[in-house]
């Protein structure tokens, strides 16, 4: 399959004069390990262990495999698997031939998966016999009569049948010595040839599917090194799952690109055995939602284990409150949490620094990543001063080159060159990223903003909250209201309109900005990244008004 993309031939000159796109592959990085280092530890999953000689053995055989299957170069391959490393050595026989990624997040079920996989026109697909009491392959054969290129159902821990193929059997058979090895050197792909169509994670409706090429993904790793100080010495953990783009960025390939650091997964998050795991392994690197560092924090008798080697949390997609990095500071005093934002379209757009001062870390998004440009303009597409809020857009190397069959959504989405993320924003006056709220998001109650982000950020500080999430609904008068929608503390029975009024006039909030209402819920919407899917909410509220 083709897919139209936005990508230019000037851009290719830009980006690769200026030393950010430098015609690698991730496979390039998994040769020179493997051939240095083949012993190393490449990955520890809940199943095993795997070496950087084996991975790169047992993905070299897979892409004979998948050749001899019929995918070619350009035909995308759906993959919904856990973070297991069957999918690491997946990505790199499909990057190997040519072929397109597309992972699909575990959680998916019927409705999303079939999209997708409709969309992607994919010839084959991979899913596990059963994760966490699911049974992939039943999906699979009930949507299978609307995929019609759809030829090979792989399945991890499956058997075969006349339906399926069990990869197992298939990772197994000796490809090698029924097809020439010199097969893949020759279909080295172009690295501007897009390799990953990884759907959007949802928070504002449809998903859409965003292309990145080889070039995009190698530029948006490759500033962690300097600016981390993460290398081959480095233990990299993820739970976030592999099918995210932070779980693929930062759990998949950055370990191989940083020169073969081994990594620690998790398929399923647990606080506790994410604990036992650093003890055990010394973990020095991760990258995951907010929520992750929160749940970290409540691990009873975390005070008495061994976490020193913990060095860097990132937390991606939703900025820190500040109670809970005044925590991490407490419980950690040797860990450094930063704050980054990015999307699915952009990779990592901004991150804060080492040694940032508290200030900028939790009131900020980060600071623009080396090659990343961000700009705040005016609803008439006017540029912004510092510290004015606006519709923040973003340019730079990292940047997708197209939704998938959607050319004219695709182009409606710049400006120019420059990219409308959907999010509002200020920039301050040293360059720093505030990130003030969705462009949807917005709640206008009788002419006046209401500043989102902001009054969460207040209630985050409540002890008894353990997430909060405000949105507008529907008003005949004003337009809008505000209602914070909110989960407790485990243990904690309840929490009422008047002490949330109290606890924000304590505080000092402007009462123009107090939510008029409140709704207590065992738990928000959320993506498989952790980001709270306002639109959900809005749409129950509204219902119910």
């Amino acid at each position: 399959m083709s897919f139209e993309t936005i990508l230019t031939a000037e851009q290719v000159e830009r980006y690769t004069a200026e030393g950010l796109w430098t015609g690698r592959l991730i496979t390039d990085f998994l040769d020179e390990v493997a051939a240095a280092d083949p012993d190393k530890l490449a990955a520890i999953d809940a199943r095993g262990r795997t070496t950087y000689g084996e991975l790169k053995r047992l993905s070299d055989r897979a892409a004979l495999g998948l050749l001899e299957l019929g995918v070619r170069p350009g035909d995308v391959v759906s993959f919904q698997l856990p973070n297991w490393t069957e999918f690491l050595v997946l990505h790199f026989a499909l990057t190997r031939i040519g072929a397109v990624n597309n992972p699909l997040i575990p959680i998916y079920r019927d409705r999303e998966v079939g999209f997708m996989v409709a969309l992607a026109r994919s010839t084959v697909i991979v899913v596990p016999q059963e994760f966490r009491g699911y049974d992939y392959p039943g999906m699979v054969q009930r949507l299978r009569g609307d995929w019609p290129d759809l030829r090979h159902v792989l399945v991890v821990d499956g058997p075969t049948t006349d339906s399926q193929t069990s990869w197992q059997e298939f990772i197994e058979t000796p490809w090698e010595e029924r097809r020439d090895p010199a097969e893949l050197d020759a279909l080295r792909p172009d690295p501007d040839d897009v390799t990953l169509l990884i759907f959007t994670s949802g928070t504002t409706g449809e998903p859409k599917g965003v292309m990145h090429t080889h070039n995009t993904l190698v530029a948006a790793n490759a500033p962690l090194p300097e600016r981390l100080g993460v290398g081959r010495d480095s233990v990299v953990h993820m739970a976030s799952t592999f099918a995210h783009l932070t779980g693929f960025l930062y759990g998949v390939r950055l370990p191989t690109q940083v020169g073969g650091a081994t990594a620690v997964y998790q398929d399923v998050w647990d606080p506790a055995r994410f604990v036992d795991l650093v003890e055990q392994h010394r973990i020095s690197y991760t990258s995951a939602a907010t929520p992750f560092l929160h749940d970290t924090l409540q691990v009873p008798g975390l005070d008495a284990r061994d976490v020193s080697s913990l060095r860097l949390f990132c937390c991606m997609g939703a900025p820190i409150p500040r109670a809970i990095m005044r925590q991490a500071r407490r419980a950690l005093p040797r860990l450094t949490v930063l704050g980054g934002w990015g999307q699915s379209e952009n990779g990592l757009v901004t991150l804060g620094i080492p040694g940032d001062p508290e200030e900028k870390l939790v009131e900020r998004d980060g600071y623009p990543w080396p090659g990343m440009e961000i700009r705040v303009v005016g609803f008439a597409g006017e540029p912004l001063e510092a510290g004015q809020e606006g519709r923040l857009q973003v340019r730079g190397p990292f940047l997708f080159v197209g939704y998938a069959e959607r050319l004219e959504m695709t182009r409606a989405s710049f400006d120019g060159d420059w990219f409308e993320t959907g999010d509002l924003a200020s920039i301050d006056a040293e360059g720093y990223l505030n990130i003030t709220g969705r462009t949807k998001d917005v709640i206008i109650r009788g002419g006046e903003n209401i500043p989102v982000a902001y009054i969460e950020n207040v209630l985050y500080e409540h002890p008894s909250l353990t997430a909060v999430a405000v949105v507008g609904v529907p008003d005949p008068r004003l337009q809008e209201r505000a209602c914070a929608v909110v989960t407790l503390v485990p243990g904690v029975d309840s929490f009422t309109l008047a002490e949330m009024r109290v606890f924000l006039d304590r505080k000092g909030v402007s009462r123009h900005y107090w939510p008029e209402s409140l709704e207590v819920v065992g738990e928000l919407p959320r993506t498989a990244s952790g980001k709270i899917q306002k639109f959900q909410l809005r749409d129950r509220l509204a219902a119910q008004a």
